[in-house]
Order: structure tokens, then C-alpha cells, then sequence
């Protein structure tokens, strides 16, 4: 039976854990990993000089928080804008004296060996990844004359294949892909980490997208060892703390309003599992 735990990687702010660690433009990526969460996935799972991978790598977060933890990271994104920050992001990283290095690449993870180093075959420690949640997050919001404006609430080009505009039978098909390929990257013995938490498209349409996962991760050989929750607030005196978006919040009130019991996203899931 697989392990729970919980992990407390947001007492500080998410916008606190990335000043003067990440380029401030990262903050135009809609669905940033929590640099705590990585720091404790890679401090938790590899050893220093080992090599972390994510094939969705988005700003760099995993990539910048191995470097500073001593590893070496290898990064994919299918948008160039994003591989852009997440090459700032691993320079500016090596400038604070990280002792790891970090690389980075442009292209469809789904054809991930390809795109990596032949070197990296059966060398990489950790897959770090979370995935797209569909079409768009909340964004940025600014408060205006006319009423309230979004911004960087968008993953990319829809026409560039980004899976978040592919459908949820679709993006599973293409995480299949991409964990199939990532199994061949891995050492005996290696580390899949999973980052992700379940999609409400409307107040009665909930996606199970972990268990979707799980079930995805499974089918390409990868054993379950454990399943965590990586708190997205604070806890205080045993007390949480919500960090939840103004939207997050309307959606919750919208939805009781209508008589359905919907509670704010207090954490992710963190699927790990190993190749045997």
C-alpha cells in the first residue's frame, strides 16, 4: 500500500518563494509549480549530482530548483516563450552561484527522445512533471474601469499541439506518451513525481485528473510507492491558511450559492512512483 504524507511547501506566498530566485516575466506562466514543492521532491527523492528531469518544464522551476540543490536538470517545453523564461531563469540561477546546471529545450515532449540528450538514456534520477489544466488557469487579474481584466491565463499556441487544448482524452493519451519515453530516461530504481489535483470545468463536472494519472502512470510499468499532499496553503497553529485567488474564491461562493458543497483547493496531489 503506497505511503501518505503531507508536505508543507507554502507558508511563504508563491510570489514570496520566487522573488529574487526567478526572472520577474516568470510570473506570465499560468501554472507554476511551487518552488518549495520541487526543492522538497528533488531534496527528497535524488542525491547531489544526480540528474532531474521534467519534459513540461513551463518557466523552469524544476530546473532551477535542482540547480541550486546541487543536481542537474533537463528541461522540454513545446512553447518557446516559456523555454525562454526557463532559460532566464537557469542563467540567472548559475549568476547566484548554483552548483548545479540546468538545460533546456524547445519541442513536443511527446517526442521527447528526440529532443534530449542520448546521454540522458537510463541516467535520470527524477521526472518532475505536473501537467496542463486544460484550456487556461485564472491568471493575473488587474481591477480596471471596466471591471476586472485577466492576463497569462492562457498555456500557448493551440495550433503548436500544447495538450492543454487537446481535450482530457487527448492529454491523457499524450501523458502516456510522455511517461512511456520518461521510463526510458530513468535509472533502475528511478523516481516519477507527479504534481496535479482534480479539474472542476463547472460545479458538477469534476475530472478525477490524479487518479486519471495514477491510472496513466501505472499502465506504462511505473509501481506506485507513495501519494502525498503538498499543501497550496499555509498552516498555522493547526489552522490552514488559504492562498486561494479572487477567483477561486467566487467560483467556491458561486457554487454554494447554488446549493453545491465545493471547498477551496487547499492541496495538490503528489503522485510518486519508481521503475523496477
Amino acid at each position: 500500500m503506497p505511503v501518505t504524507s503531507v508536505w508543507l511547501t507554502c507558508q511563504q506566498p508563491s510570489r514570496d518563494q520566487r522573488r529574487g530566485r526567478y526572472v520577474p516575466e516568470s510570473s506570465s506562466h499560468p501554472g507554476k509549480m511551487l518552488p518549495n514543492l520541487a526543492a522538497h521532491a528533488i531534496g527528497s527523492y535524488t542525491t547531489p549530482g544526480d540528474l532531474v528531469f521534467d519534459p513540461m518544464c513551463g518557466s523552469g522551476t524544476t530546473l532551477v530548483e535542482a540547480m541550486h540543490l546541487g543536481r542537474h536538470g533537463i528541461g522540454l517545453d513545446i512553447e518557446p516563450r516559456f523555454t525562454a523564461l526557463a532559460e532566464a531563469n537557469v542563467a540567472l540561477a548559475a549568476s547566484q552561484g548554483a552548483a548545479g546546471t540546468g538545460r533546456v529545450s524547445t519541442g513536443d515532449a511527446t517526442g521527447l527522445l528526440d529532443l534530449v540528450p542520448a546521454s540522458a538514456v537510463g541516467q535520470v534520477s527524477l521526472v518532475l512533471t505536473s501537467p496542463p489544466y486544460g484550456r487556461g488557469t485564472h491568471g493575473l487579474v488587474r481591477a480596471t474601469s471596466n471591471g476586472v481584466r485577466k492576463r497569462d491565463h492562457l498555456y500557448g499556441d493551440r495550433e503548436r499541439g500544447n495538450l492543454a487544448y487537446a481535450g482530457w482524452s487527448r492529454l491523457l493519451d499524450g501523458f502516456a506518451q510522455i511517461l512511456a519515453a520518461s521510463y526510458q530516461l530513468l535509472r533502475p530504481g528511478g523516481t516519477v513525481v507527479i504534481t496535479c489535483r482534480p479539474v472542476r470545468r463547472k460545479p458538477n463536472d469534476f475530472i478525477d485528473l490524479p487518479g486519471e494519472l495514477l491510472a496513466v502512470a501505472k499502465s506504462v510499468g511505473l509501481v506506485p510507492v507513495e501519494r502525498c499532499a503538498a499543501m497550496l496553503a499555509a498552516v498555522r497553529d493547526g489552522q490552514i491558511v488559504h492562498r486561494a485567488s479572487m477567483f477561486g474564491l467566487m467560483a467556491v461562493r458561486r457554487a454554494r450559492s447554488e446549493g453545491i458543497p465545493v471547498h477551496l483547493v487547499a492541496h495538490e496531489d503528489v503522485l510518486v512512483l519508481r521503475k523496477v
